[in-house]
C-alpha cells in the first residue's frame, strides 16, 4: 500500500490534520464525490486515491479544506495554487480561535450581548472568533439578547466589487473578506449571492471561471 501513486483515505485524513474518519466518509465521499476508489490487498479492500484526483478535488473545494496543518510536500508534489492557500489558512487560524470555549468567555459574551452596543462583526473582532462561532455560541448558551443589526444596504462601491471578486478568486474565506472590505460576513455572503447565485465559495469561483473561460 505504501508503493505507487496511491494513498488511503485514512492516511489522507490524517496528512492534512483532520480527525474523524468515519464522519469523512459520509461529508468528504457521499456529499462532496471525493475521487475515492477501492483496492484489495491480502483480501481485504482499502479506500485510496490517486494524487493527482485528490489535487484536482481539492482546487474545487478550497473553502472547505484547511491546508495549515498540511506539512510542506506531505504529500509529494503540490500544485502552485497550495502555496497561497496554505497561507490564507494559516491567516484565518492566527485571526480566529477555534478553541472551545471558556467559562470566562461565555461570561464576556453574555455582559457584552447584554448592553446591546456590538454588532455581529464587532463581537467577533473582540472575542477573536468568526461571527458563525458566535452565533452557535449564543445558541448553545440559550442567550436572548442579541446584537445591534449591522445596516446592509449601503450602497456597494466598485472598489468594493473588484476586491471581493479578486480575494474570491484567491480562495479567501468569508471571514478575511469581511475584514479587508470592512463590511459584515452577513453582507459579504449575501453579495456573493446576489452575484455568483451562490452561498458556496467554491462554487461561485466556478461561476468565474465559467464566466472567464466564455470571455477568454
Amino acid at each position: 500500500m505504501d508503493s505507487g501513486e496511491y494513498v488511503t483515505f485514512n492516511q489522507l485524513i490524517k496528512a492534512l490534520g483532520f480527525k474523524g474518519y468515519t464522519y469523512k466518509i459520509k461529508s468528504w465521499i457521499k456529499n462532496r464525490k471525493f475521487p475515492v476508489k477501492y483496492k484489495k490487498v491480502n483480501g481485504c479492500s482499502f479506500r485510496v486515491v490517486s494524487l493527482d484526483d485528490f489535487w484536482k478535488w481539492a482546487k474545487k473545494n478550497k473553502s472547505f479544506l484547511d491546508f495549515s496543518k498540511l506539512e510542506e510536500n506531505a504529500l509529494g508534489k503540490e500544485p502552485k495554487w497550495l502555496k497561497q492557500q496554505r497561507k490564507i489558512a494559516e491567516l484565518q487560524n492566527i485571526k480566529y480561535r477555534t478553541t472551545p470555549w471558556s467559562k470566562e468567555e461565555d461570561e464576556r459574551l453574555k455582559v457584552a450581548l447584554k448592553r446591546y452596543k456590538y454588532t455581529w462583526r464587532e463581537l467577533s473582532q473582540m472575542f477573536k472568533r468568526t461571527e458563525g462561532a458566535i452565533q452557535r455560541r449564543v445558541l448553545d448558551l440559550g442567550i436572548k439578547e442579541r446584537p445591534l443589526p449591522t445596516n446592509n444596504h449601503i450602497k456597494w462601491t466598485d472598489e468594493e466589487h473588484k476586491l471581493l471578486h479578486d480575494m474570491l478568486k484567491k480562495g479567501y474565506t468569508y471571514e478575511l473578506m469581511a475584514e479587508q472590505i470592512n463590511r459584515s460576513v452577513t453582507a459579504i455572503r449575501g453579495k456573493v449571492y446576489n452575484i455568483y447565485g451562490t452561498k458556496n465559495l467554491d462554487n461561485a469561483r466556478r461561476v468565474i471561471k465559467r464566466e472567464e473561460s466564455r470571455v477568454g
